[in-house]
């Protein structure tokens, strides 16, 4: 299995991280992707990648509750950074209306210029958009076009909402939320195209049922496939694939952005 999206290079981790990559491995992840999320967390991430011989891969981008007066600043530094070395996305990026409304111009303007990005080197976008999830399906609605694409992370929208998304190409990023009880993503799920969905943890963040509330890791992965393969009514086998083969699509391993 391939974990599209998990922060395990921040400190929640520093004290079992060997741990915890041991047990992806056992339970069967291949290749965790680690989204960026300002200029604090580059040097940790991309130590990760170098220990890790390429089971951890970075992105490089701005995470929309980071952008703030000096989200110009931040840009440009993962800016730099397509410059110095090359990238297989950019991420995470996007819009975020969910604790803080003040800088919501400023996160439009992050996000078309990280679109643009995208468009550029020919690698995929990874998006959040908590609480904005309607707004931002009609920002790549405008945006996009034959060098754009990507995946909406931890999606919980409408089949509606799902649909638009799947037309433009992008994939649909399905985590822990899909086991909560009370999520609502058992009445989406079924009507999804599997052939658009990937899989993610969001570690630490976001951990399944039964370790809700508690810190989440890549291993977690498993208890998600599992609930996924049944509300689609597919083998476990055939979910860990199909999903597996879409993150290997998504992930274009043949053309990571920037330098060479």
């Amino acid at each position: 299995m391939t974990d599209t999206h998990a922060h395990i290079y921040l400190e929640e981790f520093d004290n079992d991280r060997l741990d915890m990559l041991v047990r992806s491995s056992e339970a069967g992840i291949s290749k965790i992707w680690m989204p960026n999320i300002d200029h604090t967390s580059i040097d940790r991430m991309l130590e990760l990648e170098e220990k890790t011989s390429g089971m951890c891969e970075a992105m490089i981008g701005l995470h929309p509750c980071s952008v703030n007066k000096d989200f110009q600043r931040e840009l440009y530094i993962a800016e730099d950074w397509l410059q110095k070395r090359a990238f297989r996305a950019i991420g995470e990026m996007g819009t975020d209306l969910y604790w803080d409304k003040t800088w919501w111009s400023e996160q439009k303007e992050a996000f078309t210029i990280q679109i643009g990005w995208a468009k550029k080197y020919k690698v995929p976008v990874v998006i959040h958009c908590r609480e904005t999830l309607e707004e931002t399906i009609v920002m790549v609605e405008k945006l996009k076009d034959e060098n754009l694409k990507g995946v909406f992370h931890c999606f919980t929208g409408t089949v509606e909402q799902a649909n638009r998304i799947t037309a433009m190409g992008f994939y649909l990023g399905i985590g822990g939320v899909a086991t909560f009880k009370n999520g609502g993503m058992d009445k989406v799920i079924p009507e999804l195209d599997v052939h658009h969905i990937v899989l993610e943890t969001d570690s630490p963040y976001l951990a399944p049922v039964p370790h809700r509330g508690k810190r989440n890791e890549p291993a977690y992965l498993e208890l998600i496939a599992q609930r996924l393969a049944a509300l689609k009514n597919l083998s476990l086998a055939d979910l860990k694939t199909i999903t597996s083969e879409n993150a290997a699509k998504l992930f274009n391993d043949e053309n990571p952005a920037g330098s060479n």
